[in-house]
């Protein structure tokens, strides 16, 4: 390991309640970064028909390419530019997104009378796209918000799978062997000591006579 860890008790004690923190977490991580990935999908799916929507307006649209050009004193680039996207907060597997509410267009003011009546669908038409823009604006800033969030849980997952929790096994485990090396020198000092004291605390063998030698 590159960090530097204490070979001590409380040091032991430190990251078994790290490894055990790092493993209570994890799955809660995975299981964030799971619903992500479902909304993410769900939401390129959305993406696709908001696009697809998109297309048909514009396809209906291109229909009327000619006649659009004889709408004298009708602005309809005016008449067909949102007045105002309205948004609000949504919250999807934990994060904040905006979701459309609605789409406002300024008052059409024109004559019923002396307009072909074709104007109408033209307007919708043009209006259409526009809504269907704005949804696919707001959709890819939830695929944003939510991919940006996916990323920075999958870093988390990373670590926590490919360092924090191998660095705390891998710690534990040096600390285990270092302890169990001080145990056994202990014991092993604890033997010799114990053997000097009953060697000190032996008495003395019986003496021989200098009478007894001499005969």
């Amino acid at each position: 390991m590159k960090s530097k860890v204490k070979l001590t008790r409380p040091e032991l004690r430190r990251q078994r309640d790290a490894l055990i923190r790092f493993q209570r977490y994890l799955p809660l991580l995975k299981l964030k970064q799971q619903q992500l990935q479902m909304r993410l999908g769900l939401l390129g799916q959305t993406l696709k028909e908001a696009e697809a929507k998109v297309l048909d307006a514009q396809a209906r649209l291109a229909e009327y390419a000619i006649v659009q050009r004889g709408l004298a004193g009708i602005d309809m680039d005016a008449l067909t530019r949102p007045v105002a996207v309205e948004t609000h907060e949504g919250n999807v597997a934990g994060v904040i997104v905006p979701v459309l509410d609605r789409v406002t267009f300024p008052e059409a003011r024109y004559s019923l009378l002396s307009t072909p009546p074709w104007v109408d669908r033209v307007l919708d038409d043009r209006r259409a796209i526009a809504v269907a823009e704005a949804e696919r604006a707001v959709l890819e800033q939830q695929h944003h918000a939510i991919s940006m969030a996916l990323r920075r849980v999958s870093q988390r997952v990373n670590l926590f799978e490919k360092r924090k929790i191998p660095e705390a096994e891998q710690a534990i485990h040096r600390i285990q062997i270092r302890l169990g090396d001080e145990m056994t020198a202990a014991v092993g000092r604890a033997k010799i000591a114990k053997g000097k004291i009953e060697a000190a605390q032996e008495p003395p063998g019986p003496a021989t006579s200098d009478r007894g030698a001499g005969e």
